[in-house]
């Protein structure tokens, strides 16, 4: 082979690797198994990132409390995402049509002030 001919292949080939590196930025982020993290993902009825605090409303059978609920914080591309998780299911007979509210401050999950939060979690209309 002639060194133009390998030139030409190689100057060929430049900008199709450098679009690896462009493709990347828009690929979904890697999802991480689920076999390790406690507990089930909770349906959310709303969340609210505000004030360095993480502010989730969930369905309650009467029971429900912050320390059923674990928030799983993993780190991603320009901030976090925080996944709640419910450790303990509510088996009580009253019923709160509008869910119970649960926060933690950015200091409980490891974070820093102001840093850059989404919420993984499905929601869910509330039973009214």
């Amino acid at each position: 082979m002639r060194s133009s001919d390998i030139c030409a292949m190689v100057l060929a080939l430049v900008p199709v690797l450098g679009g690896c590196a462009v493709v990347e930025r828009f690929m979904p982020e890697p999802q991480i198994a689920a076999v390790n993290l406690p507990g089930q993902v909770e349906a959310i009825h709303a969340a609210a990132i505000a004030d360095d605090q993480a502010v989730f409303w969930v369905s309650s059978n009467g029971c429900t409390q912050k320390a059923d609920l674990t928030p799983v914080v993993r780190p991603a591309r320009g901030g976090a995402v925080i996944t709640l998780r419910r450790l303990k299911e509510d088996s009580c007979s009253d019923p709160r049509p509008e869910g119970v509210e649960v926060s933690w401050s950015f200091q409980e999950l490891g974070l820093q002030p102001g840093a850059r939060v989404t919420v993984e979690n499905p929601y869910q209309m509330p039973r009214i």
